[in-house]
């Protein structure tokens, strides 16, 4: 079976991990510093925070926004549940934005209709989270723009899309938000097995991040030099969020391969571009202000044209030993947001994305031959 993700990993990988496990620290060590100030420099962003996974990253990221009983957060619907689960975990409402109908991401004109309507109605959201599907880019700077005159906070969800570019920078850098969020999970672009991390400008955002992640426990000099050197003090609820050092170390060293790691991703989009081009379905479309880290291939069939819908295409790929995936279903078409009053047809766009989507296979070590059998196996079910 052909994949739709597969991790890479090194003997040098393996040997930043083993120099750990040799080492006094395994929990919180060095490694996880040198982590942080390296994914920062890469991004061009002051400060990163690690967290145990991207999940976790979401949920701290919302609680240094003060997100709480009473906030409102809007997300996307075309993402994973963490995006909008987040908001949930700190107690606060969640709605959601449709997504453009060319990079399924969250639209910036279907945003300022929406904020147009929650000004005259008086509920404005206090945060919105962007989601960089696929590894590219939303409309960062239309969205800045629209939380400057509207007075909400920005966090980007980026689990999707280290690496990539948008209008000269690298994503990540929050030149157009107040904090990032990356994913280290084994399928995205860069592991750390489990892993997230939060980017932030603010030194005083950086330390509430630092505390939420460590049960709100603070342990500084000041302290010590009053009461002792053991002496520790917690100072709100967190959590127990933290990265470990053996995977840190794992994540120092595959960040020394990160732009080859997306030099092929861009290589094999281009390369599925061509070959796909003559079939009934839309590839991935790019916004001209950014370049995508492709972390996933999303193709849509168009059912009018097809010889077989999606739910058929996708059984005739993964018979003929193609690991295809679907990304996403609508988060508010989940039960338990139907529950929680949301109804199918509110955000016709992602649903309409989500009824003949398709990830194709896309990861670093994916051969040509092997990209040659997905899109032979994709055309017999489509022409």
């Amino acid at each position: 079976m052909i994949p739709y993700g597969r991790q890479s990993i090194s003997d040098e990988d393996i040997a930043a991990v083993v120099k750990v496990l040799r080492s006094d620290w395994i929990t919180q060590g060095p490694s996880i510093d040198e982590f942080e100030r390296k994914v920062a420099h890469y991004c061009g962003a002051a400060y990163g925070v690690a967290v145990a996974n991207a999940t976790a990253a979401l949920h701290i990221a919302c609680l240094a926004l003060d997100v709480g009983p009473g906030s409102l957060v809007w997300t996307s619907p075309n993402t994973f549940l963490a995006s909008a689960n987040c908001a949930l975990y700190c107690g606060a409402d969640v709605d959601f934005v449709d997504i453009d109908p060319g990079t399924y991401n969250m639209s910036t004109w279907a945003l300022e209709v929406k904020l147009m309507a929650a000004r005259a109605a008086g509920r404005l959201p206090q945060v919105v989270i962007p989601v960089h599907f696929a590894g590219q880019s939303c409309d960062m700077a239309g969205i800045a723009r629209l939380a400057s005159e509207y007075g909400f906070k920005v966090i980007e969800d980026a689990s999707h899309a280290i690496g990539a570019d948008y209008c000269g920078g690298k994503v990540g850098n929050c030149q157009y938000s107040d904090m990032t969020v990356f994913s280290f999970h084994p399928v995205k672009i860069l592991t750390t097995g489990e892993g997230g991390m939060v980017m932030a400008n603010s030194p005083v955002m950086r330390e509430r991040l630092q505390r939420l992640r460590s049960h709100g426990m603070v342990r500084d000099a000041a302290l010590t030099a009053a009461h002792g050197p053991w002496y520790y003090e917690q100072q709100e609820l967190g959590f127990n969020y933290r990265m470990t050092d053996i995977q840190a170390a794992l994540g120092v060293s595959q960040l020394d391969r990160l732009d080859t790691f997306v030099a092929r991703r861009r290589e094999l989009a281009a390369r599925y571009d061509r070959l796909l081009a003559d079939l009934p379905l839309q590839v991935p479309k790019q916004d001209p202000n950014g370049t995508s880290s492709y972390h996933l291939y999303p193709v849509w069939i168009d059912e009018a044209k097809s010889r077989h819908g999606r739910l058929k295409v996708f059984e005739g790929l993964r018979a003929a030993g193609i690991g295809v995936n679907v990304h996403y279903i609508p988060v508010p078409n989940q039960p338990y947001y139907q529950a929680r009053g949301f109804q199918p047809g509110q955000f016709p766009n992602a649903e309409r994305y989500y009824a003949g989507a398709i990830s194709l296979p896309m990861f670093y070590s994916l051969t040509e031959a092997e990209q040659d059998a997905v899109v032979a196996a994709l055309r017999a079910e489509l022409t």
